[in-house]
């Protein structure tokens, strides 16, 4: 399997991250075990996750992701054959949020528990925290690298400004810089990390961990009508966020490049973001076991430069 460097941190991942939003809720455990065991035999390492996840389900309140992950690394006795990236950021309850470093050695610590692991490899701020300094964030995260709990760090949904002006305070202070970031990128949603995020990881050797690779599930092909919304929970936003002239211009593309190939319509479009120079790993998802051969066969699809040119120009937002 290919192996890719998530920026300067020494780790390398193959070309899929397998998202844990899903694990304790569309996904029970035994399923999720399922899922992940099926990922990792296929040759992938990198899962990633937050601790508030799944607090948006009946009955969370966040942390239920992490556990699961734990109990499944427990069980498997596999902890060193995977790369394990959660978060830290989202509001977890009253005054536990944000990148402050009383809550970031709070927070840890609850990841590292419900984990059950001694040490995270990917430690990112989940969203920006523009009233606690760079300076102040980046220095609790030099402690936890140097107590051995954490082995590097990222951020997800920064701007490129504030992006610019975390990695101009490593360079000056000589704290830890974020080597990855996460973004939402897709074959529909192009032009706001196109636009000025790419240039910059790439121009830093940052790894790129893309999210909603497959927007909502709308560039699987199963949302093409109006009618197709009530196919899934995610339906109505898809079929109303995406199902316009552009979108169907994309479906009809990644239709006619599988049709070349073989593949499907997801396959395609992961392939695509694999195939972007400087993209690491988009991030997938599964709720079914039987999802997961679509998701992994599009890591062994190779593109050319003629379905590349197909797919940019049914999709090009400028």
């Amino acid at each position: 399997m290919d192996q890719r460097p998530l920026g300067r941190s020494g780790l390398t991942v193959a070309p899929l991250c397998f998202g844990g939003n899903v694990f304790g809720w569309t996904a029970d455990e035994a399923t999720s075990f399922r899922l992940l065991d099926g990922f990792v035999e296929a040759g992938f390492n990198l899962i990633d996750t937050a601790d508030v996840y799944s607090a948006w389900a009946p009955g969370n309140k966040g942390g239920e992701s992490e556990m699961i992950i734990g109990r499944w690394m427990k069980s498997r006795g596999n902890r060193d054959r995977v790369v394990l990236a959660t978060k830290v950021g989202s509001e977890m309850g009253p005054g536990k949020k944000g990148l402050s470093p009383a809550w970031i050695r709070t927070a840890v610590e609850d990841s590292l528990r419900r984990l059950q692991t001694d040490r995270i490899d990917l430690y990112q701020s989940h969203w920006d925290d523009p009233a606690t300094p760079f300076e102040d964030t980046l220095g609790a995260y030099k402690e936890l690298i140097d107590q051995g709990k954490v082995r590097a760090i990222g951020a997800s949904n920064l701007t490129a400004p504030r992006l610019a002006e975390a990695l101009a305070v490593s360079a000056r202070t000589g704290l830890p810089r974020y080597e990855t970031l996460q973004p939402e990128y897709n074959l529909y949603s192009r032009q706001g990390y196109e636009a000025e995020l790419e240039g910059l990881c790439r121009d830093n050797g940052l790894g790129v961990i893309s999210y909603y690779a497959l927007a909502a599930g709308f560039l699987t092909g199963k949302y093409r009508s109006a009618a197709d919304a009530g196919k899934s929970a995610r339906g109505q936003g898809a079929v109303s966020k995406y199902l316009n002239d552009r979108g169907r211009a994309i479906l009809a593309a990644l239709d006619a490049v599988a049709q070349r190939h073989a593949a499907t319509p997801a396959q395609v479009a992961l392939a695509w973001l694999i195939a972007r120079p400087g993209l690491t790993a988009p991030i997938v998802s599964a709720s079914k076991p039987e999802q997961m051969a679509d998701l992994i066969a599009a890591a062994s699809l190779r593109l050319d430069a003629e379905d590349i040119a197909r797919l940019d120009g049914a999709s090009a937002w400028a």
